[in-house]
């Protein structure tokens, strides 16, 4: 299992409407073959941070969808990213 996780940042002021922006490509992230989880949210505490979760359940399936990114206005919004990829190798009830 692969999970992205990590922070964007945005200008306050522009958060609200960045993330209306994303709802059609988290819609298709969730239909994407091998998608487990895809969320993008608003930080409760820092007004300028998004927080980004995703699952997948193989390389090749988050590659797949990887290929359509965000848009080149979506791109131009970002003024900071922090997100990386873990490789999970077991899951079990906390």
């Amino acid at each position: 299992m692969i999970i992205i996780a990590g922070t964007l940042r945005v200008e306050p002021a522009d958060r609200d409407g960045y993330l209306a922006g994303c709802a059609d490509v988290v819609a298709q992230a969730r239909r994407a073959a091998g998608c487990l989880d895809f969320a993008l949210s608003a930080d409760l505490v820092e007004p300028d941070r998004i927080n980004v979760y995703e699952r997948w359940e193989t390389d090749e399936d988050l590659l797949r969808f990887r290929g359509t990114g965000p848009d080149d206005d979506q791109s131009a919004r970002i003024l900071d990213a922090e997100v990386r990829k873990y490789r999970i190798s077991g899951v079990e009830a906390p």
